[in-house]
């Protein structure tokens, strides 16, 4: 059976530079940071920094009895799809409602809601929290309210795979519409733990930047003063659909996915595997899945948490596979995660967008921050400082979790 085409007809984003994909891509351009002083955390703290969504009041996009029966990160994923639906012109299209799907993911579900309720049983009694806490916390209900509010009635899902969690979304999302599993599916990612709990846990894993007095000088990819990722907030969320389907309903294709690669690392629990052979791997997959030759990608946009380790073996696996800058003029390679943070689940779906920006202008984001680059990491255009222009015809992205999760996707301009 041959695989059927898949595009995207539809983007969605909420991010630390507001509501709506313009905003994102905007600043992205501009080479702004969305870093801030944090917001309602409790006194102690060591780590003041994030990518906050700030000024944000769900109640002016989501009815505001149900804006209060969910989780912010379930408000921002609903959000991102109705802008992504309403970009694909997808609601009343003339498509079987259970050829419809959804798959926005979390890596860490209703944090917030999952703080809140445990402070209410520890002041008032173990039968005192909210009786919507379990469907608020669960890490499955932004895509059980998509569904819900949109009549879609496809396969519905999520992936977790922590910091992988939006890649994998967008890919299973790719592979169901391939094989015949569904015409379209509204995939992405969304999360929200800057709270106590959030901050606190990864402070003390050791992997977040604590440099408070510079938030937006704080996430620094491949720079040698890095000391840590950014926690951050939001949602991204793409509609994927079969290519003849969206040709027949006029739909506008911002791009073609074609390749999906998928690996694990074996080696630790936070870790990367120090040689990046897990991420070489999950790349070389999603070119074989593509069909295509490290020739044929002229942008990379990176995992490039602004962590120690992550960054030089990433790095590593990009040149092993791709060459150095010297043997490859043609190759950009940038971390957005330098402007937006690391958003964890909804990561991966938010530098989709930015891939697929990157083909649709030939604009390529920067790095920000990168002053002086480590001698450890690869010898690549990071694109440092300002954003480049340059004829991009496919990108990469790549994401990679806790745990040794691995995902890469490949967008390309759609030809006939």
């Amino acid at each position: 059976m041959s695989k059927r085409r898949v595009v995207v007809t539809g983007m969605g984003a909420v991010t630390p530079f507001g509501v709506g994909v313009k905003a994102l891509w905007d600043n992205l351009v501009e080479g702004n940071s969305g870093i801030s002083l944090t917001e309602g955390l409790s006194e102690g703290h060591t780590v003041l920094i994030s990518g906050q969504v700030k000024d944000f009041d769900p109640e002016q996009y989501i009815n505001p009895k149900d804006a209060k029966r969910m989780d912010r990160y379930t408000q921002f994923g609903l959000i991102a799809a109705d802008e992504a639906i309403a970009d694909a012109k997808l609601e009343g299209a003339d498509i079987d409602p259970y050829r419809i799907g959804v798959i926005v993911s979390s890596a860490a579900g209703g944090f917030r809601t999952l703080e809140k309720s445990h402070k209410s049983i520890l002041d008032r009694g173990p039968t005192k929290c909210s009786p919507f806490t379990i469907p608020m916390m669960i890490a499955d209900m932004a895509s059980g309210r998509i569904s819900m509010k949109y009549g879609f009635k496809g396969v519905n899902k999520v992936v977790l795979s922590a910091c992988a969690t939006g890649t994998h979304s967008i890919g299973d999302a790719f592979r169901a519409i391939q094989y015949g599993d569904a015409d379209v599916v509204v995939a992405g990612g969304c999360e929200a733990t800057i709270c106590d709990i959030g901050i606190g846990a990864f402070t003390a894993a050791k992997t977040l930047s604590k440099r408070n007095d510079e938030p937006q000088k704080a996430s620094r990819p491949y720079d040698k003063d890095r000391d840590g990722f950014i926690m951050s907030e939001g949602a991204g969320v793409l509609v994927l659909e079969e290519y003849e389907s969206a040709k027949k309903r006029g739909a506008h294709i911002y791009a073609e996915v074609v390749g999906y690669g998928q690996s694990a690392d074996a080696y630790d629990m936070v870790a990367p595997c120090p040689e990046g052979k897990g991420a070489t791997k999950s790349m070389e997959f999603a070119l074989q899945d593509a069909g295509m030759t490290p020739a044929d990608i002229q942008y990379v946009n990176t995992h490039g948490t602004s962590t120690g380790l992550g960054d030089i073996a990433e790095s590593k696996a990009v040149e092993r596979l791709f060459g150095d800058k010297d043997t490859n003029k043609n190759l950009y390679v940038s971390s957005t995660k330098s402007m937006h943070g690391h958003m964890l689940g909804a990561t991966g779906a938010v530098e989709s967008i930015a891939c697929i920006e990157t083909i649709n202008t030939g604009i390529v984001p920067p790095t920000i921050n990168l002053d002086n680059q480590d001698e450890e990491v690869a010898n690549l255009n990071y694109v440092p400082h300002k954003a480049q222009k340059a004829d991009i015809h496919a990108a990469l992205t790549n994401s990679f979790g806790f745990g040794g999760h691995n995902a890469t996707l490949i967008f390309k301009e759609c030809k006939e």
